[in-house]
This record gives C-alpha cells, structure tokens and sequence, in this order.
C-alpha cells in the first residue's frame, strides 16, 4: 500500500492542477485578466445611447457622432509638441499633464487623451495622424439636445471621473456617463451594455486573429428608449412667460401624477454642456451667483408657502372638528396671540368670515385661529403640533416626495422637538408658533410640494408620486408610480376647500387668473423674503405664488407658480398659471393682452437689489 501511495498523491496532484489551469484559462475570464495580457487588445463596442421623447413622441434627445483621440504611452515617440499641441488645440503643460496621467493609468492599455472632437476638427486632424505613434482614434457617439429647453429635467452627460472608475468596474477611463437629470437617474436604461472583443496580438503587438476565436466576446445589450411625461410645447411656453424672471412653475397631470411641465427659470441651452467646451461652459453657469441657473429652483428651492398653507390648516381643523360650515370668525384687522405677539390681517375691520370667505379674502385671523384651536385640542402643544405636524406630512411636505429626478431638498415641518431645541427651558405655546398658520413662521416647502398639494385637493384627498419619465421602452412604470397614497384628511371635506378655491377666482384675490369656458381653483400666496449678505439680513420684496387646478370636475391639471421677489401672488403667479392652463387646456391662448403684459415683464432690477444695498459687487 505505502508503494501505491505516491503514484496516486502524484496522480491526484496533477489531475488538481489540470483541472486549475482549465479553470484559469478557459471557464474563468477575470482570473485570465485578458484586459492585462500584453498579447491581447480589449475592445469596447458601445450601444448608441437610448433616444429621449416628450409625451406626444416629440423627439428631445438623440445623439450625434464624435471622435476622441486614445494614447497607448509605450508606443509614443518623440514628437514635435509646437506642431503637436497646434493642431490639437492644446498648450505643451496641457499636452505633458495627459501624457503623465494616461501613463498613471497604464503604458500598454489606450486611454483617452483628448475626448469629444467634433467631425468638422476630426477631419483636420486626420491628415497629421500618421506622424504621430501611439495616437489613434475611435468613433463614439454624443447627446445633441433636440431642444433648447428642459436642461433642468434632462441633465447632461461626461467622462467619469477617477471615483466612478473605482466605485463601479462597469466603467473605464474615458466613458461617458449620466451626470444630472434624467440622464443620471435613468443611465442603466439610457445606456445599455456595452460589449467587449478580445483580439490575439503576435510579438510584433499586430493583431493577428480573435482571441480563442471570440470564446470570450460578448455582444452589445441595445440602450432603452424613454418617452417623458413632459409637453415640450408646455414647457417652451413656460419657459417664455418666465423671461426675466427668477422662480419656476410645476404641473402635474393630478390623476396619473405625470408632471406636464418642470420649468427652472433662470434656464440654460443642454447644448452647452457637450463637446470639448463643456468644462468652461460649466463653470460660467455656476459662477452665475444671482441668475444660479444650476439651481433648480422647483426642486431645490425651499421656501415658506405664504397663504397657499392656509387650505392645509383649513383642511387640518375640518379633520379635527376645530370647524365646520357654520364656524365663523371676526376679523379687526389683526389680533394679539400672546404679549408682543401681533398678527395683522387684510380684511377690512369687522368682517366676519366663514372658511369658503376666509379662502377667498385670505384672511390671516381666521386661519391663525384655527391652527391655535388644532394645538389647544391636545393636553399639551406637544402633542397639539405632532399630530398636525402628521397630517401636514400626509400631504408629501418635509420629505423628498420620491420623484426620479436626482436632486431636491426635504423642506421644513417643524414639530415638538424643534421647539425643544429652540426653547430648551420649555415655554413655547401654539402661540409661539402662530405664523404656521398662516404658512410663514419655520414652515419651508418646495415649489413641485405645492403642486403636489394642489394634485391632493383636486384628487380629493389622494396623490400618486410625481413623475418624469411616462414609459421606458413601451415597459410598466415602478409601482411606487402607479399607487396612490392617501392624506389622513377624509375626501368629504375637499370640496369645502375646492369651492373657497373657485370663489378665490371668481370674486377674491385672484380674479385675473379666469379663463372664459373653463371652471378654474386656486389660492394666492406672497411669501416673506429675507436674504443674508455679507453677515447682514436684508428684508426684500415678497415673492408671489399661486396653486390651482382645472377644470374644477375631473381636472386635467394641477400647478404651481412661484415667482422670487414678485410681491403680490396675484401680481405674477396667479395670471401665469392660468395662461399656463389655457394653453394646455384650450392648445392656444386667446387673452394675448394678458400675454404680452407677463412675456414682456421685468423683475431683474429687483434681483441686483440685495447686492447694491449690501455694497456687493456684481459681475455684469
């Protein structure tokens, strides 16, 4: 036996390492690292990347050949940098950083050396080509934006950057990627997967033959299609009535929750952020510090909601029984809430309101008195501000609300323990909190919260999570897209607020905001402005908002409008969203005075006055 033992550890040894090297060599490709072998080239072929489309099939986004020139930095010789750097557009410190960095990434392995040449500079540099070892180019594809509008909702696309290369093993040196927008959320669909040829090179590095006959190959998975839930027609329209105008307006489709139209203002071309000028276009759009077009001001913009809070205290004391039908208030033109604590209302002295009135004339007293009432139900204001706090949050407000854009801000719904911090020592009653009534005081919101708002009340009750994206490729949305989530306010008592809503329209603060044959809601908010500069906090003009929706029965959609130092909401915000909702509604808008009056409206003086109280200085 002790004579057979070392023939078969023998056997046994070579049948193990047999079995290895057919694992190494042939099953397993990445112990191969075929990417690393010096006698075989890897090559990408890349899908065009997925085509982008509105809501009525409007092409927005395609795409468009362009060149990027690859240094393999074994291979360079000596060269003729003056020549060199003249007909690549490049100085001789530019040309010796990326020689340095594609050699950091590897000698043997291409690199990018200079991306996105378009065909018109490819065409020049083809003829010098030759001279130059080492240097070769491949053909890619880029985005050209069918459009001149929407860059806050489509994004841009770039080279990764060395993190991305770490973090994810998807992607190389040189590839592009979704950087914002939806190109960013939606880059594995808008991408595809590219595929991979590995060619056998001879000891001269000349490829000879595909690598065990594309044993290793793999073929490209096509890029999907999107098609949006954005009216590009809506959107340019929006985008012209906000000209010269900061601030943005959001519609939504209340029953489907498919947002119609998302306008950032001040805007930008997508355009300008592809191609070799993409860096230097960038940075002067951030180095905007007053227009801060990379702000996008629907979804980013956290604001106190003015009067447009009102309906959601309304709404809060009908759930909590503080008021019904009958509950009337008198208004003296303001009212104590606590010592020092006074709160002044626009109606005129002894005017008594009831909730559809006090919708209408917006009437701070009435609304003050009822969120105080909601608070003082409980034990405590502990207690009182949590459950409102609650129902407020039902309604999508103090979180993200889970759209699929990347960017956004949570907002503001102070509860008991944000007054702790505040008051320490105790002593912060509900009147210490009053101007939450009224949608001022620590209440933030963003403006796309205030169209979802709006889509509640018009839904009765109900919303399905904001959307950009309508279809990908003819597939079915996430579920979180299609279900619908339900305030904590019961649907009988919408219609108490939609009718104080319709009356805001036909005789209260927002009566330029009619459209002939259609039955339009809303409310008007002016909202406080204060600014800080330089350590000093300046008061400016208020800004102007407006929520509404039509028609009034079966509505086709919600709106908000928030216009930055725009005084009045009735000012600004109430005429452009019912101009907005004619020209979705009716496909033409027949009020062209009121037009004319928005599209030709300036507010750009009253955006340089914070920087020429404070002495800052303005780069024209």
């Amino acid at each position: 036996m002790k004579d057979k033992l070392l023939p078969i550890l023998i056997i046994l040894s070579c049948i193990l390492f047999i079995l290895r090297l057919f694992w190494i060599q042939i099953i397993d490709v990445d112990n191969v690292q075929l990417s690393k072998k010096n006698s075989v080239e890897k090559i990408y072929q890349y899908p065009e990347r997925g085509y982008i489309y509105d809501r009525n099939n409007n092409l927005l986004v395609g795409n468009e050949s362009f060149y990027d020139l690859m240094i393999t930095p074994k291979d360079v010789k000596e060269i003729d940098t003056i020549e060199f750097c003249k007909i690549f557009k490049i100085n001789k410190s530019e040309l010796i950083k990326k020689i340095k960095r594609a050699t950091k990434y590897s000698t043997i392995k291409p690199s990018v050396f200079l991306s996105q040449i378009s065909k018109k500079d490819f065409a020049l540099i083809q003829e010098k080509l030759w001279k130059y070892d080492g240097f070769d180019i491949i053909r890619k594809s880029n985005r050209k934006y069918l459009t001149n509008s929407a860059s806050n909702i489509l994004g841009y696309i770039s080279e990764v950057n060395d993190y991305e290369i770490n973090d994810n093993s998807y992607y190389e040196s040189g590839e592009l990627i979704g950087r914002q927008g939806l190109e960013k959320s939606y880059e594995k669909e808008l991408r595809g997967i590219k595929g991979v040829k590995y060619l056998q090179k001879d000891k001269f590095n000349r490829i000879t033959n595909p690598y065990k006959d594309g044993l290793f190959d793999t073929l490209i998975v096509p890029a999907n299609d999107i098609r949006l839930s954005i009216d590009i027609v809506l959107q340019r329209y929006g985008d012209s009535l906000m000209k010269n105008k900061f601030g943005s307006i959001i519609a939504i489709e209340p029953s489907s929750g498919e947002i119609l139209s998302l306008i950032n203002s001040p805007s930008f071309n997508p355009n300008l952020l592809i191609g070799r000028n993409r860096s230097k276009n960038y940075l002067r759009l951030k180095n905007d510090t007053i227009g801060k077009p990379l702000f996008d001001r629907g979804l980013q913009g956290q604001y106190p909601p003015g009067s447009t809070f009102k309906l959601v205290n309304g709404l809060i004391g009908l759930q909590e029984n503080i008021i019904n039908n009958k509950t009337t208030i008198r208004c003296n033109e303001g009212h104590f809430y606590s010592k020092n604590r006074f709160m002044r209302c626009h109606c005129k002295i002894g005017t008594i309101n009831n909730l559809n009135k006090a919708i209408y004339n917006s009437c701070n007293t009435f609304f003050a008195n009822i969120y105080k009432k909601t608070l003082d139900k409980f034990p405590n204001s502990k207690l009182g501000i949590d459950n409102w706090k609650k129902h407020v949050e039902s309604f999508g407000f103090g979180n993200y609300l889970g759209y699929d854009h990347p960017i956004g801000r949570p907002g503001l719904i102070p509860g008991s323990n944000y007054y702790d911090k505040w008051y320490p020592n105790g002593g912060w009653k509900a009147a210490t909190t009053i101007s939450n009534g009224i949608g001022q005081g620590e209440i933030l919101t963003t403006p796309i919260q205030l169209a979802n708002l709006t889509a509640i009340i018009a839904n009765r009750g109900w919303y399905k999570t904001p959307h950009l994206v309508k279809e990908i490729s003819k597939k079915s949305l996430k579920e979180k897209y299609t279900e619908k989530n339900f305030t904590t306010i019961d649907s009988i008592h919408f219609e108490k607020i939609i009718e104080g809503m319709f009356n805001v329209i036909q005789k209260g603060t927002a009566q330029n905001a009619k459209i002939i044959g259609i039955e339009v809601t809303g409310k008007t908010g002016t909202a406080e402005n204060f600014i800080k500069i330089n350590g000093k906090r300046l008061q400016l003009t208020d800004h102007s908002i407006f929520i509404g929706f039509a028609p009034k029965d079966n509505p086709k959609i919600a709106i908000a409008v928030f216009i930055e130092n725009g005084y009045w909401g009735t000012r600004w915000a109430a005429p452009i969203a019912s101009l907005m909702m004619e020209s979705y509604l009716n496909k033409k808008v027949k009020r062209k005075y009121l037009e004319r009056y928005i599209v030709n409206g300036n507010l750009m003086e009253e955006y340089k006055k914070p920087y020429l109280k404070s002495n800052f200085k303005i780069n024209e």
